[in-house]
């Protein structure tokens, strides 16, 4: 069957371990990622790494739909692996592949997905070094599911959910929630005008300024996905053993996220960001910090919104708009299923 028409869908021949496969990788796959070569391909890379340390992480992506305002599965699953990696103060380096692909996908629906993330990692940087392609029949997979992992530099410091002191200061480097709610308005169709899109991008860049102005003062990083701020810094506090208070007036939400949250019923506080990140630093460095999140284009809306304190251990304060202090807890369940 010539598969370049693109009419033709995935079968469950395309993942025997047969021609179908091999014209599958070597026709579609190989050609949308770019770089790659069907020439030497082996069931190991080796990798070349002088680091001391390496960052290792690994993720899974099911986000319906599979393509949405500002983004895709396939630029998501690079940004998400590399933005893990990152916020241990690592430089991306190499990522592996894995698609589980639903008997029935459009093979120019896969091209796509699959020309997105190789447009995705050499934008990073980063090397897909290793591979892999399985296809299961219909309804074991909602068209495709995504399994990466990344694999990053070491420098000479490394921050950690551990690291949070109390004194610290917590920024985060823009406006919160725009994943979900465009992922949310997109995927039901929602008759909500605001025009939101994702937020998802790489945030290795953004780190390595942040490390340039200030070093070791920057303590903690995390990126804001599933369960957004509050299960960020949720798991900081609890991880460090600090308490975290934040002011709400200084968080920022673009006022149709904020709107949008209303109508579905959603904190923006709990709604998944893939472009966004919370940073504990140490006070004295907190200005520096800021400026150089503020000059680089993902970090332009960056704003300190709390500090941390020794009490109440584990335990994040929200101080609100009309001058109350309430408990911004840990989300409870997935508020928002299949948004990455």
């Amino acid at each position: 069957m010539d598969i370049s028409d693109s009419s033709q869908t995935v079968t469950l021949g395309h993942g025997s371990g047969g021609a179908m496969m091999q014209q599958l990788i070597t026709e579609q796959l190989l050609p949308a990622l770019g770089g790659q070569s069907a020439e030497g391909l082996e069931d190991a890379a080796i990798l070349d790494i002088p680091a001391a340390s390496i960052a290792f992480s690994t993720d899974s992506f099911t986000v319906q739909p599979l393509f949405f305002p500002g983004g895709d599965i396939g630029s998501l699953a690079v940004h998400g692996t590399v933005n893990d990696v990152a916020m241990r103060g690592a430089r991306p380096r190499y990522l592996s592949l894995g698609l589980i692909i639903e008997e029935g996908l459009p093979l120019d629906t896969l091209r796509r997905i699959v020309e997105s993330i190789g447009q995705a990692a050499r934008d990073c940087d980063v090397i897909i070094a290793s591979g892999d392609t399985k296809v299961v029949g219909r309804g074991a997979a909602d068209s495709i599911f995504i399994n990466t992992a990344g694999i990053g530099e070491c420098g000479d410091h490394t921050p950690s959910v551990t690291a949070a002191r109390p004194g610290d200061t917590v920024l985060v480097n823009g406006t919160l929630g725009d994943h979900g709610v465009a992922v949310m308005i997109a995927r039901e169709d929602l008759q909500i005008s605001a025009a939101v899109e994702s937020d998802t991008a790489p945030l290795h860049t953004l780190v390595a300024a942040m490390l340039e102005a200030s070093g070791e003062a920057v303590h903690t990083l995390r990126d804001l996905t599933r369960g957004g701020l509050a299960a960020g810094v949720n798991e900081i506090a609890s991880a460090a053993g600090v308490g975290i208070t934040l002011e709400a007036v200084a968080i920022p939400v673009r006022p149709e996220v904020g709107g949008a949250c209303e109508i579905l019923g959603l904190s923006p506080y709990a709604v998944a960001n893939e472009g966004k990140l919370v940073a504990i630093v140490a006070p004295e460095a907190a200005e520096a910090v800021l400026a150089a999140m503020r000059a680089h284009p993902l970090g332009q809306d960056a704003c300190v919104i709390g500090e941390v304190s020794a009490e109440p251990v584990a335990t994040v304060r929200l101080h609100t708009p009309i001058g109350t202090t309430r408990i911004l807890e840990l989300p409870a369940g997935e508020l928002l299923p299949r948004i990455c």
